[in-house]
């Protein structure tokens, strides 16, 4: 991230180390909660058809549809901010944090999918898979680049010096050294 070329990277420091802190036990939270054993009656088969699982659920009624697709909304939305915020980078393109971000949340949604296979009374859906994932794109887009917006006006100690972009991440007295020399006519060791 360049918090050694900063004057005080604490600030930043702490950031990322509150922001994994969270993460860790969001994550934990979510294990718990979605491979824990449940005692039920009767299993659901699995859904392996994109959007069947949320048109089965409007058909239980507003209310009930809302509980459910809420429930896997919200479920991993906070990843959406904690990924970004344990990373600790401040200057970085919104995109690049955003398909950073999505991609980390689906793969996370993805293993916790698998990992249901192998608990009883959990089923796969895939449906929650593309819930899961949409929560984590909407609170990343809601927050992320507000709060990020914010901490570069506020001018935090050590990120105001850090550079927008990677090219300009050389230190400033320090000269531009051209490419590194090669030998040619030299093979690999055996």
């Amino acid at each position: 991230m360049g918090v050694r070329h900063s004057s005080d990277g604490q600030t930043v420091i702490h950031f990322r180390a509150a922001g994994v802190t969270l993460l860790i036990a969001h994550l934990l939270f979510v294990g718990w909660l979605t491979l824990r054993p449940l005692d039920v009656p009767w299993i659901t088969a699995a859904n392996f058809e994109p959007l069947a699982g949320i048109r089965a659920d409007l058909a239980l009624g507003p209310a009930e549809a809302a509980r459910r697709i809420g429930g896997a909304l919200v479920l991993l939305a906070p990843l959406g901010v904690l990924l970004p915020m344990a990373g600790g980078r401040i200057f970085v393109s919104p995109w690049v944090s955003l398909l950073r971000t999505v991609a980390a949340g689906a793969l996370i949604s993805l293993a916790i999918e698998l990992g249901q296979t192998g608990v009883p009374g959990q089923v796969v859906d895939i449906d929650s898979l593309l819930l899961n994932t949409t929560g984590v794109v909407l609170a990343h887009l809601l927050v992320v680049p507000v709060c990020r917006a914010r901490l570069r006006r506020r001018g935090l100690p050590g990120v105001r010096d850090l550079p927008l972009h990677r090219h300009e991440t050389r230190l400033r007295d320090e000269a531009p050294q051209g490419s590194t020399p090669t030998i040619t006519g030299v093979g690999l060791a055996p």
